[in-house]
């Protein structure tokens, strides 16, 4: 495998084999948005199933709002903000700001705990509920907060600790 490789570096050179790792890089994300406008939400899992497995390896908290059309198919997924290891700074301002520009009906809350204990936090209640009025005043649905951990996770919606909307 080496020996292949050592030989590709030298017939292709460095710069076509940038190329080519970024035309692949490409055509993942495209493939990925494809995939991911098709899914329609019904329940906290379809959107931890997705996004499960990438949240989970991350060493730092990571903020995302799904944005949903009025039938609960995804938009497309945002990132709101990007933390620390143990915290990430979300403004309610941001989150309508992007939901505002792609004529989202309703989203889904979503992040991290690089610990991989998906309890809420007390700074995670007070910023869903911030989130939840903001959102409610311009009429955007929100249906869910979730929080995912390892390999499980935790659903506001789920634990009734908030009256969004429901999914159907």
């Amino acid at each position: 495998m080496v020996k292949v490789l050592l030989i590709l570096k030298k017939r292709l050179g460095i710069m076509k084999i940038a190329q080519i790792k970024i035309a692949i890089e490409i055509g993942k994300r495209f493939l990925k948005e494809k995939s991911l406008t098709k899914i329609k939400v019904k329940t906290s899992k379809d959107i931890v199933d997705y996004f499960i497995s990438y949240l989970r390896d991350i060493k730092k908290e990571i903020f995302k709002a799904v944005l949903l059309d009025g039938k609960n198919k995804i938009i497309k997924d945002v990132t709101i903000s990007e933390g620390t290891l143990t915290k990430s700074i979300v403004h309610p301002r941001e989150v309508i700001k992007k939901a505002i520009a792609e004529y989202t009906t309703a989203l889904v809350l979503i992040h991290n705990h690089p610990s991989g204990e998906p309890q809420p936090s007390q700074d995670d209640i007070v910023i869903t509920n911030r989130i939840l009025s903001a959102c409610e005043f311009v009429g955007i649905r929100v249906l869910d907060y979730i929080i995912a951990g390892n390999n499980n996770y935790f659903s506001f919606y789920n634990e009734e600790l908030f009256k969004g909307d429901n999914y159907a």
